[in-house]
């Protein structure tokens, strides 16, 4: 119960952080709706088969995760405060507070995101909204599995900003194809147990990666 507490007070602690200075926020939203206007104009109202579609918005979702994820711990070393941090919360208590608020934020930005996609590039359907919904929220709690540790690797690095995406994309490469897949599946209008491989497998790996993070996290942290 003691790190479930201090999990949550960590998890405060960056929601108020992150509403105060709004860096991740801004900046993903900033990149998200940049990259979108640039498709628009590039298409020029032409309609996008569904693997296109489906690929166009997947790469959106990875490299706002780029922008903004990694300052999860990141922010801690600029502003002088991990140190502080060690000393009140234990190492699964920072682990998981800053993975559920990177799972909170990937999802409520990748959200936006598919709006923001379908608002400008309005010639998609979605023929099963369930696997459409699922593979937003099994994506982007993936990639946030595998952000939350790449960022506590290159906290201390010096080239962090060109660090962090160097060793996300081959790592989150296997969550991208998923997602493309089931992406492509529902507007596609294929049934749901032709995605449920897809989906198990991303599952698996989030599974695999929140276990081998909470036993690495340990020795990255102390470093």
């Amino acid at each position: 119960m003691a790190v479930l507490a201090k999990s949550i007070a960590v998890l405060k602690k960056e929601l108020l952080s992150e509403f105060r200075t709004r860096y991740a926020i801004s900046a993903i939203l900033l990149f998200v709706l940049t990259t979108i206007t640039m498709i628009v104009f590039a298409t020029s109202g032409d309609v996008l088969s569904s693997e296109v579609a489906a690929g166009v918005l997947w790469i959106v979702m990875f490299f706002g995760a780029m922008t903004g994820l990694s300052k999860s711990f990141v922010s801690e070393e600029e502003r002088g405060t991990s140190l502080y941090l060690k000393l009140v919360a234990g190492s699964s208590a920072i682990y998981f507070g800053k993975l559920i608020f990177n799972i909170i934020l990937s999802i409520s930005l990748n959200v936006v995101a598919v709006f923001l996609f379908f608002l400008f590039i309005g010639n998609i359907e979605i023929t099963n909204a369930w696997i459409f919904i699922l593979s937003i929220l099994m994506g982007s709690l993936a990639i946030a599995s595998a952000t939350t540790i790449i960022s506590a690797l290159i906290a201390k690095a010096n080239s962090k900003n060109a660090l962090f995406p160097v060793l996300s994309f081959p790592i989150i490469l296997p969550v991208i194809i998923l997602g493309i897949q089931t992406t492509v599946q529902s507007f596609t209008g294929a049934d749901f147990s032709e995605a449920r491989k897809d989906f198990q497998l991303l599952f698996s790996y989030s599974g695999l990666m929140i276990l081998a993070s909470y036993f690495l996290f340990d020795f990255v942290w102390k470093e």
